[in-house]
């Protein structure tokens, strides 16, 4: 082949001077990107084989994670449970059998096999304690009509080991059962089914966001080619995360939902990272760049964009770790790890895919004959008469977009948090017909009593003591009835003596009292009950659990940790975003804009799943009157991140254009024109990846997946089309102030000559 070839056409360098660093930039991006160009092919097959090897591991991840974890360890409410386990032999019921039958629970059939029943659960492996209504003859576990009776079993082991005990007994009591018609649910069987809810779920959206996704991708580059780098980048760190989240259940338990989290992820921000690379490197091929100055000059632009935002997301991410509930720490792991591998994927598998593909990635465009030549192009039209009006009337453009998002945010101020109980699961899911077949049956709901551990309380021996706590106990607003190991209370006198096997029966190391409310377990009412229980002067040491106190506690000690949480987010945002744009105000107006956006946001999800507006549109689900206490932050916190992503991104080519030309004004302009049609696809392909969760029938992962939509597509519009530029437009050149650290004087760039560097390079003094 004639040596004339334009080397620009080349798809792999064949020798290291063509793969010489541009730019006299020898940086670290620079060093990657050159290395991964040079060894395009070999460090492909490297990806490709390890990534077939984390996939057969992550494939394996469904049966190994679990759910459960929703409530805070640490608290008097978990102590408690442990008290009450291990001490007292009285832990709450992790699975609750209801069983029927229309001769009635009393028939001699019916109690021979509910015995049986009762004896076969007890002896089974994993279960700490069984109670029946047969063996103990407690009214409390018999129907007021008579033909339904409950056995309550304490599982062995977490939450996690109780969810897999369940699975293992359930098919066992179904066969055992007899006359009796079972049917099971309990805070171990609702975890069961939302796994398996969790199951298809992910099946079904990936079937809807993989060609969704792919189409965008199509309609925003105009190549076939293009479009699949992305595709592929985005899939190989899902793959990888799910084999990480399997290894990290070997040390943590953690939650099935993580799976769905680093799916919704990985084809939401992965793909926006590699999109935006993918863009830059056909700009630059487009400027007459040789293929590996292109791939360079990207990856030392918008890849140090990606880098820079993965940490950003990472870092706040990681401060969700403060909080002490297993199933929050374990989606902030998921989604830490799938942002991390997805850019790692970025700048080490995308540089030599790019490599490879040349000046290919602008082929196959399928649309090419209803595609005018600008749509090609990065710049957009339209994006730039709307910067153009915004810059013009930055003052009426901030005020208008302002009063927007507070209206948006209004709801947000009548917020009402709870955790998972088994509404969380569709109407229809047999766990929560159950639940609610109980809550019409029996007089006593389980999810409203208060367990008071005495564990340094002898019942006989401080019997009087005791009869006089429970009777004070039963006095209290709010409360029911108490159930002593010395009787029943109510109303401050004992109507009854306590029958066999009453809860507060005694042990050897103390005893315990169960307290009835009135009040709802997740109301406001059911915590000051609580309040009222744990100041009442007790015999001895005392723990108070049960539903409500977990509830409440962990309400508790999430709102004693937010400050010091958004503080260290805050702070941690501040730090990356000083150190990528290495101005003073730019990271201060990121910080305080992603905040108002994203405070719009929740107020959106108030109005929809609290107060049960626009059911129709996000699909069917169970209005409680609250939303899950760990969802808002989650969404908070991811959106947060892919805020400051999108800001990170229109920063850099504004701060580029700016270096070039010295016309604040223009460079607003020009930088909104230029990533306004990108940042739209890159949200669009975000909302898409949130229909994974949004769609699913597991109301807390729907919250998530349209809290996230919502908030990346108000930002897309309203933040990043209009409020940003606005104050940027009225800050002026004070964007880019930075106090001087050093004596260096610094560089000068002359107006109108090009830039050498962008600003992923550009050091400031």
């Amino acid at each position: 082949m004639p040596r004339s070839v334009n080397a620009s056409k080349r798809s792999v360098p064949s020798d290291a001077a063509a793969v010489a660093p541009p730019s006299g930039d020898r940086g670290g991006l620079t060093a990657l990107a050159t290395f991964c160009a040079l060894h395009a092919r070999t460090l492909l097959a490297a990806h490709a084989l390890l990534a077939v090897l984390l996939g057969v591991l992550g494939a394996g991840a469904f049966t190994t994670l679990s759910s459960g974890g929703y409530t805070a360890s640490g608290t008097e409410a978990a102590r408690a449970e442990t008290v009450l386990a291990r001490q007292l032999g009285a832990g709450s019921a992790d699975m609750t059998v209801h069983a029927r039958t229309e001769a009635g629970v009393d028939s001699a059939a019916a109690r021979a096999a509910g015995r049986h029943l009762s004896a076969w659960a007890a002896d089974s492996k994993g279960v700490r304690q069984a109670v029946s209504y047969w063996d103990t003859g407690q009214e409390q576990l018999r129907s007021v009509d008579g033909r339904a009776a409950l056995l309550r079993l304490d599982l062995e082991g977490d939450e996690f080991a109780a969810m897999r005990t369940a699975e293992r007994l359930t098919p066992g009591l179904a066969r055992e059962a007899g006359v009796l018609e079972v049917e099971f649910t309990g805070p171990a069987v609702v975890n069961s089914e939302a796994s398996r809810q969790s199951q298809r779920d992910l099946l079904r959206a990936e079937l809807i966001v993989l060609p969704l996704t792919f189409t965008i991708l199509v309609l925003a580059f105009g190549s076939l080619v293009a479009a699949l780098l992305p595709t592929v980048t985005a899939a190989g760190a899902v793959a990888g995360a799910f084999a990480v989240l399997r290894l990290v259940n070997e040390f943590t338990p953690m939650s099935v939902f993580a799976l769905n989290i680093a799916a919704a992820l990985g084809f939401g921000l992965a793909v926006d990272y590699a999109l935006f690379v993918v863009t830059r490197f056909r700009d630059e091929l487009a400027g007459g760049h040789t293929v590996t100055d292109a791939v360079v000059r990207s990856m030392r632009t918008a890849g140090r964009t990606a880098l820079y935002s993965a940490l950003t997301v990472a870092a706040v991410l990681a401060v969700v770790l403060v909080f002490p509930v297993p199933f929050l720490r374990s989606l902030a792991i998921a989604g830490i790890t799938v942002v991390l591998l997805g850019a790692a994927v970025t700048v080490t598998a995308l540089p030599a895919l790019l490599a490879l593909t040349g000046h290919r990635v602008n082929r196959w465009d399928p649309l090419s004959r209803w595609r005018s030549g600008a749509g090609r192009t990065s710049d957009s039209a339209t994006w730039r008469a709307i910067a153009q009006v915004t810059t013009g009337r930055p003052v009426l453009s901030l005020c208008l977009s302002i009063v927007v998002l507070v209206l948006m945010a209004v709801p947000f101020a009548h917020a009402r948090f709870g955790i998972v109980d088994a509404r969380v699961l569709p109407a229809d899911t047999p766990a929560r017909v159950t639940a609610q077949h109980i809550d019409e049956a029996f007089s006593v709901d389980s999810d409203r009593t208060l367990a008071v551990a005495l564990p340094g309380t002898n019942a006989w021996a401080g019997r009087e003591q005791l009869d006089a706590y429970a009777a004070r106990l039963s006095q209290l607003s709010g409360v029911g009835a108490v159930q002593a190991a010395t009787g029943v209370y109510r109303h401050g006198k004992r109507v009854e003596t306590a029958p066999a096997g009453v809860p507060g029966a005694v042990a050897p190391q103390g005893t315990w009292l169960a307290v009835s409310t009135t009040a709802p377990p997740q109301s406001d009412a059911a915590h000051e009950v609580l309040h009222r229980v744990r100041q009442l002067p007790a015999p001895g040491p005392r723990l108070v659990g049960g539903r409500p106190a977990q509830t409440a506690d962990t309400l508790a000690v999430m709102s004693e940790r937010l400050p010091s949480a958004a503080l260290l987010a805050a702070m941690a945002t501040l730090t990356v975003l000083l150190a990528f744009t290495r101005a003073l105000l730019v990271p201060v107006k990121a910080v305080v804009v992603a905040a108002l956006s994203l405070t719009a946001s929740l107020g959106a999800l108030v109005w929809i799943f609290q107060e049960g507006h626009g059911r129709g549109l996000v699909g069917d689900f169970t209005v409680t009157g609250h939303l899950e206490t760990t969802m808002p932050l989650l969404m908070f916190t991811l959106a947060f991140g892919a805020s400051v992503d999108y800001e990170l991104f229109l920063m850099a080519r504004i701060k580029e254009e700016y270096l070039a030309t010295g016309d604040h004004i223009q460079a607003i302009i020009t930088g909104i024109a230029r990533t306004g049609r990108l940042v739209t696809a890159a949200a669009l392909v975000v909302a898409v990846a949130m229909t994974a969760l949004a769609s699913s029938g597991i109301t807390m992962l729907k919250v998530l997946g349209v809290g996230l939509a919502i908030a990346v597509l108000v930002d897309a519009t309203i933040v990043r089309g209009v409020l940003v530029p606005a104050a940027m437009r009225l800050t002026g050149a004070a964007n880019w102030w930075m106090p001087r650290l050093s004596r260096r004087p610094p560089r000068t760039h002359t107006p109108g000559a090009p830039a050498v560097t962008g600003p992923a390079t550009e050091r400031s003094t």
